[in-house]
């Protein structure tokens, strides 16, 4: 039986943007169902998940590949059984390209890797957790699904194009399922990171660095994985209830257009 706590599901949640978001849910009462990639018996997951569980007791972790069919219906059985109910889908799970190729050096194997996770394996757990949300029984709030994609869907990187294309598909994805399931009292969004401090980025940190000091963004700083969280955990908590469908942009003002 479910307990009076409110139940999310995070994919790609122990590290990164994944971990911001889960924590901050954690700490604000929430019982979390990680899932990612690594093996629970890893030693960077056992030292997210005794971290979790301090903050959440009831939280646990699944390790399974979102890209692939059985893993996916997997996650989702275990998931509802481990919460009974699930209240909240943030997905969060994305990767980036291993090599970036200018768009004309692409191959198809990094086009497919990119697409099957970020896209189609995301959309496809959508589908599963959205059915099964909606046969559960009726809540005095409104549910969440969250979409974190990237100021990516809109601006170009011609030398990571496979990602830019997953994210854009991502945002029309959130918007779908927004129109689809406004009627079943779950509300959709969409929440865009600009530039955040996490593996992904630490690459090519000392360029975004010198940009930011340079003016790309008002708030001149990188962004952290727990802004992202914050922001996250204000829309499951219900803080837009009479929105859905929309971008929340959490990019330290980067997409304002000025002269």
């Amino acid at each position: 039986m479910k307990n009076n706590r409110k139940t999310a599901i995070v994919t790609g949640a122990a590290r990164g943007i994944g971990r911001g978001i889960s924590m901050e849910l954690a700490e604000a009462g929430w019982t979390i169902c990680a899932v990612g990639t690594r093996s629970a018996e890893d030693e960077n997951v056992r030292a997210y998940l005794a971290e979790l569980t301090a903050a959440s007791p009831d939280s646990f972790y699944i390790s399974g590949d979102i890209s692939d069919a059985d893993d996916r219906a997997r996650i989702v059985n275990e998931a509802f059984a481990g919460l009974v109910e699930v209240d909240a889908l943030v997905n969060n799970a994305g990767v980036a390209p291993t090599v970036r190729n200018d768009i004309l050096e692409m191959t198809e194997e990094s086009f497919d890797r990119v697409l099957d996770i970020n896209l189609r394996g995301t959309f496809f757990l959508t589908q599963a957790v959205a059915s099964r949300m909606i046969a559960q029984n009726p809540a005095d709030f409104r549910r969440t699904i969250a979409f974190i994609t990237s100021i990516s869907a809109v601006v170009s990187s011609v030398n990571r194009g496979e990602y830019c294309i997953s994210k854009a598909g991502l945002s029309m994805t959130a918007r779908l399922f927004a129109d689809r399931l406004a009627d079943s009292g779950i509300n959709v969004y969409e929440v865009r990171p600009g530039i955040i401090a996490t593996d992904m980025t630490a690459g090519v940190m000392e360029k975004y660095n010198r940009l930011i000091e340079n003016g790309l963004c008002p708030i001149k700083r990188i962004g952290q994985p727990r802004d992202v969280g914050r922001t996250v955990r204000a829309l499951c908590d219900g803080f837009l209830a009479y929105s859905t469908g929309e971008i929340i942009n959490v990019d330290g003002g980067m997409m304002i257009q000025s002269l």
